[in-house]
């Protein structure tokens, strides 16, 4: 009878354990949070983008504003991210909230390549505020990642003048 009850004692304890193992939650306050950038297809050599930073900004008001992520800062061509190609822009621990919007603050060194000609892209707006995205997700665990699609195809506007404009169209994936 004692060896029945030993052996019903360890297996309890077993099933206990697992039981508490398997249910982790997040119990942390805070989230590491990864940005990535793809793109669609678009005609074509080169679409460099100079990204400088990425903020990130949370639907409530207590955490004040907007919080800059450790941005990898450098001119990206965005049709090298097409066919499932991504790569990481940016990341950071941030508290574990709702993403209202995102932003990638641009520098200077934005050009396009068309059929070997390289011309400056010109950025309305864009240039001071940076690109902004409407995000609305909440954060989940202690590691999550945002997919940003930057639509080189209906970002690139040809002006009457034969100068090129870029307004952005970004979607999260």
């Amino acid at each position: 009878m004692k060896k029945v009850f030993v052996l019903f004692l360890a297996v309890s304890t077993v099933a206990v354990v697992s039981l508490f193992s398997c249910s982790k939650e997040n119990t942390s306050k805070n989230t590491t949070l990864k940005v990535r950038l793809t793109d669609n297809p678009v005609l074509a050599d080169e679409v460099n983008v100079d990204i400088q930073q990425v903020r990130v900004k949370f639907s409530e008001d207590s955490i004040n504003g907007w919080t800059d992520l450790n941005t990898y800062a450098g001119v990206y061509d965005l049709l090298g991210l097409q066919n499932g190609v991504d790569t990481l822009l940016a990341v950071g621990t941030i508290p574990s909230d709702v993403v209202k919007e995102i932003r990638f603050v641009l520098g200077t060194n934005n050009t396009i390549m068309v059929n070997g000609l390289t011309y400056p892209l010109s950025i309305p707006s864009g240039s001071e505020s940076g690109l902004k995205i409407k995000v609305n997700k909440k954060l989940n665990g202690s590691l999550d990642s945002l997919l940003i699609d930057f639509d080189a195809a209906l970002s690139i506007h040809q002006t009457g003048s034969g100068s090129y404009q870029l307004k952005p169209v970004l979607k999260l994936k």
